[in-house]
């Protein structure tokens, strides 16, 4: 990584409106790393997010712009600390 979060963030300000928990729209997003109808996984200028819930699909997918658009049900949201994302992703899953 070239730079830090507080750098990308100026560049790219993270921002995430959820209406009634089936229509998320964020903006921010630097890398979508796996996603499908049951968890999301995205790089975002404020760390890595995990979205998880049912019938979830891309609608919107803008690196350039650094926007996505969510349909589906949310069932959370969570942010994961930089220790844990030095493990990658299947240390999540199985960490």
């Amino acid at each position: 990584m070239a730079y830090g979060y507080e750098e990308k963030a100026l560049e790219n300000p993270h921002k995430l409106t959820l209406d009634g928990r089936s229509r998320l729209t964020m903006t921010g997003v630097t890398e979508v790393e796996s996603f499908d109808e049951s968890m999301i996984v995205l790089h975002t200028t404020r760390g890595t997010l995990v979205i998880r819930g049912t019938g979830m699909h891309l609608q919107l997918l803008s690196l350039d712009g650094g926007q996505v658009h969510v349909d589906g049900t949310v069932d959370s949201m969570t942010y994961e600390d930089t220790a844990r994302e030095a493990g990658g992703f299947l240390a999540r899953l199985f960490g």
